[in-house]
């Protein structure tokens, strides 16, 4: 197949031994998408044998730091990598468009002596494509074979926080970001090849005094409900929280994500787990049920 779904990155804030910050990449022929850039997204490209320079879009969900915190490493490094041309960003407009522009700020003496000492011919620079927020999906970038749509989703009090559907030639895939369970993320994922959706044990949280993260993260139980009833074929799981340690505990999200009632194929996300967008198996060491 020539479409297929990466996870950089399936943690969160916390660090947790062998989950770097979130992150999902979309390669599509010779053409490749990176979904944020959370805490060590560069090495994970590395490690999957990409170069920075490979990466067409950056599309950012939110403004989270989980989510942005490797963007300077991917544009500086891409930079270094000999690629020029600005890199295409997509954002929506307010504090993570404001976040985009001002990524390369911090480095300007940086950039400075390694222009001159390495004779590049420009800085590195972002060409950042903002759009507005809505509660239907809108298209917000096509690149030949691909649409890239965007919705709104429910991560209040984050404001501006939005999921990406991408549909290709091989068929469509849905990049939750962070959310609630919701109507947006549904009618954006209806019918879709894959839908990477982050997953939340919210009632572990709760009994650990944690009820300000499982208000505004998705309940494993009510995503298997949700993606059941939008028909989705192959549901894959990330930014997993609270972040499992053992094969055990992360069986334990595909056990509550299959009491909500969801019957396709379920992937318990891991770093550099794979999915083809098509009806091929899943090609990882993921929990798979």
């Amino acid at each position: 197949m020539d479409t297929t779904v990466t996870l950089t990155g399936t943690g969160t804030p916390l660090p947790v031994p062998g989950r770097a910050g979130p992150g999902t990449l979309l390669r599509c022929g010779e053409w490749a998408a990176q979904v944020d850039a959370g805490r060590g997204t560069v090495l994970r490209l590395a490690e999957l044998g990409l170069r920075c320079p490979q990466i067409g879009l950056l599309a950012l969900t939110h403004y989270h730091s989980d989510h942005l915190v490797d963007m300077a490493d991917l544009v500086l490094t891409r930079w270094v990598q000999g690629e020029f041309d600005p890199l295409p960003v997509l954002a929506p407009e307010g504090p993570t468009a404001r976040f985009a522009r001002r990524v390369l700020d911090n480095w300007e003496d940086d950039i400075a002596v390694r222009s001159h000492h390495g004779g590049r011919p420009t800085p590195p620079a972002l060409d950042v494509r903002t759009f507005t927020p809505t509660e239907t999906p809108t298209t917000v970038w096509r690149s030949g074979t691909v649409d890239v749509s965007a919705v709104a989703v429910r991560h209040e009090p984050v404001e501006d926080a939005v999921a990406y559907r991408f549909d290709t030639s091989d068929g469509a895939v849905v990049v939750s970001g962070d959310t609630r369970v919701c109507a947006e993320i549904e009618q954006l994922a209806r019918g879709v090849d894959v839908l990477v959706h982050e997953a939340c044990r919210t009632e572990v949280l709760r009994a650990r005094g944690k009820d300000f993260i499982a208000d505004y993260h998705a309940d494993t139980v009510e995503l298997g409900v949700m993606a059941e009833r939008a028909g989705v074929a192959t549901l894959v799981l990330t930014h997993l929280e609270p972040g499992p340690t053992t094969g055990d505990e992360a069986n334990t999200f595909a056990e509550e994500v299959r009491r909500g009632g969801f019957s396709g194929q379920l992937v318990v996300g891991e770093d550099h787990t794979t999915v083809p967008v098509s009806s091929e198996p899943v090609s990882s060491t993921a929990a798979v049920d």
